[in-house]
């Protein structure tokens, strides 16, 4: 199938991009990369009138550090993350990007395109979920940012106005003390998730706390605290880490039971996910437990 007829525009300012956003009056969509927008245009799931490209807007490529935070620009590349130095300042964002289609894909596909096209199964949106990421929103109002556990509001939904352009994500930057732990389980790889999970440990003397986001498993990225989880598992474990990821799976069933509550479909039912969801945040917390501790001095590299 072929898409749609649609208007075509390109300017060269982000003033400009507005404008013409808001002109269309809700009957456009912004396109850089085109990986998550183009598909959905060829099968005509979406109809606009005009698209926006703005690989022409020079400030919108741009990626740094500033004020303790990795922001990357509206049109920076899934690829160019991947291999830029200075994604390092982000561990869970270089550990999820490989999950991210294919390289080729990647090559194309842009980390804010992947934040606003909301799929609920895609990697980028539950990483932004679990480190609650700035997600920098520009319209005919001017600027503002939206955390990320407020952005994400169903399948393929966000916070985002007709006139508005995401045109910034905004990730902490990681500090001493803190680990990171990400998997997924797709039926191939490239393909979304059955079920994944992105988790992160902060560890502060004796106080531990950790966070848990799935995604695959719901209408949208699902974020928990699970430091009372964390905290019963090394009781039980009494002080033997290695046996941490098995015992915490006890622990994280009632969890898997509150955040997973999609209905299933042909590749695998609600309980099929939940396990699925158990077996990796207890594999993926425990990594990230062992990686905090090594962050804060506790353990030898």
């Amino acid at each position: 199938m072929k898409a749609a007829p649609f208007a075509y525009v390109r300017p060269s300012t982000l003033p400009d991009a507005i404008a013409e956003l808001a002109s269309t009056d809700g009957g456009g969509k912004v396109i850089a990369g085109g990986q998550s927008l183009v598909p959905v245009l060829a099968m005509r799931l979406a109809r606009p009138e005009t698209l926006v490209d703005i690989n022409s807007v020079a400030e919108l490529d741009r990626i740094g550090t500033a004020g303790g935070y990795l922001e990357i620009g509206a049109t920076v590349r899934q690829r160019r993350v991947e291999r830029d130095p200075v994604s390092a300042a982000v561990p869970l964002l270089g550990m999820a990007l490989p999950w991210v289609g294919h390289r080729e894909l990647r090559s194309r596909g842009t980390v804010c395109g992947s934040l606003a096209h909301a799929d609920p199964a895609a990697e980028l949106p539950a990483v932004a979920c679990c480190l609650n990421a700035e997600l920098v929103v520009t319209g005919t109002g001017g600027a503002r940012r939206v955390p990320a556990r407020e952005f994400f509001s169903g399948a393929m939904t966000t916070a985002l106005g007709p006139s508005d352009i995401l045109t910034a994500a905004r990730f902490p930057i990681a500090g001493r003390g803190e680990g990171f732990g990400f998997a997924e389980i797709a039926r191939r790889h490239g393909d979304f998730a059955l079920a994944g999970v992105a988790a992160r440990v902060r560890v502060r003397g004796a106080e531990t706390d950790a966070e848990l986001t799935g995604f695959g498993v719901s209408d949208r990225p699902v974020t928990c605290s699970a430091g009372g989880e964390l905290a019963t598992a090394l009781s039980e474990c009494g002080g033997d880490v290695s046996r941490l990821a098995s015992t915490l799976s006890g622990p994280l069933t009632a969890v898997a039971e509150e955040l997973v509550d999609t209905d299933g479909d042909a590749h695998a039912s609600r309980d099929y996910r939940r396990r699925l969801f158990r077996t990796l945040a207890s594999r993926e917390l425990s990594k990230a437990y062992e990686r905090a501790r090594r962050s804060a001095g506790e353990v030898n590299p």
